[in-house]
């Protein structure tokens, strides 16, 4: 029974957050600051979800295995200009060769 309280609780408080969001005045959502912030947040967030499931492992301490030597590949790609798809194919096979290898 408490895992459907816990799934009631995230539906209410969703729910709360999307209408908190809503009811902020358009005035406040207009100021540069908050523009750039809004522009820059999820990337910023992006990037640590990436560097944390890229080097994070049990109990806090630092990995490098595979997945670090396709992220060093892909930020190589993403320096030369390469196409997304480019980027995310030389890290999947970047990961996968580093994989194979040991």
């Amino acid at each position: 029974m408490s895992v459907w309280i816990a799934i009631g609780a995230t539906v209410v408080g969703c729910y709360l957050v999307k209408l908190l969001g809503l009811s902020v005045p358009a005035g406040a959502l207009e100021r540069p600051l908050v523009r750039r912030m809004a522009a820059l947040l999820p990337v910023a967030l992006l990037a640590a979800l990436t560097a944390q499931q890229t080097f994070g492992g049990e109990d806090g301490a630092l990995v490098l295995d595979a997945r670090a030597a396709g992220l060093g590949a892909a930020a190589i790609a993403l320096v030369l200009r390469a196409p997304f798809l480019v980027v995310v194919a030389v890290a999947v096979l970047v990961t996968a060769g580093a994989r194979a290898l040991g």
